[in-house]
């Protein structure tokens, strides 16, 4: 099979160009799918199995934020996993630095593969915890798309963005009991509503931004 004749490759082009994304993205954006796929029959790297699902829930759910990353040079993915939305943005974006933050061995171990493997130049893999990233203030932005709410995000990860920085999370529903419950310090900036294409239910990029002050 050549990468012009994979499964998917119609249905992700078709999701790249809804999100208005250059189409030549789906040859490494397959490559890390097929990759992930591989792995996760050992190592359980996610619950998710049927390849279309991975597509949508994965690749076009983690890309669906790209269009909001204007500023950010440097992003942070705390408990990282399987790479999800780490590498499809360092993939989709050569200019952004990526931060894989994952604590869990055989998952950092599948995302120095993935790293390598892909030549993401712009992404570099940390085992550690979050909270014990001792990076404080290297980073424009930090994301967690495994994490809970956003008091637990803030609570393990917000020593890493600089002034002005953004905690960027991908949401459901507007998460409004969570956006009252911010720790002092860091404020809503705003709520992007997004399409993500294949996926019926709501999809919200919630900015919150620390205070300058």
């Amino acid at each position: 099979m050549t990468d012009a004749e994979h499964p998917l490759r119609a249905m992700l082009e078709a999701g790249l160009s809804a999100l208005a994304l250059d189409v030549a993205l789906a040859g490494p954006l397959l490559a890390y799918l097929d990759l992930l796929q591989r792995w996760n029959a050992a190592y359980n790297l996610t619950a998710i199995r049927d390849p279309r699902a991975m597509v949508t829930l994965h690749l076009l759910d983690s890309l669906a934020m790209h269009g909001h990353l204007d500023g950010v040079r440097t992003l942070a993915d705390l408990g990282a996993g399987a790479g999800l939305p780490g590498i499809p943005l360092a993939i989709a974006r050569p200019a952004l630095q990526v931060t894989l933050v994952e604590s869990n061995g055989k998952k950092a171990r599948f995302l120095r593969e993935a790293v390598r493997s892909l030549r993401l130049g712009n992404a570099r893999v940390v085992e550690a915890r979050a909270e014990a990233l001792d990076e404080p203030g290297a980073f424009d932005a930090i994301t967690a798309r495994a994490l809970a709410t956003l008091p637990d995000i803030l609570a393990v990860g917000d020593h890493l963005p600089g002034p002005g920085g953004r905690l960027l999370a991908m949401k459901g529903v507007v998460p409004h009991d969570e956006i009252a419950a911010l720790p002092p310090g860091w404020r809503l900036d705003r709520v992007h509503p997004l399409a993500v294409p294949g996926l019926d239910g709501e999809r919200h990029l919630v900015v919150v931004a620390r205070d300058r002050g």
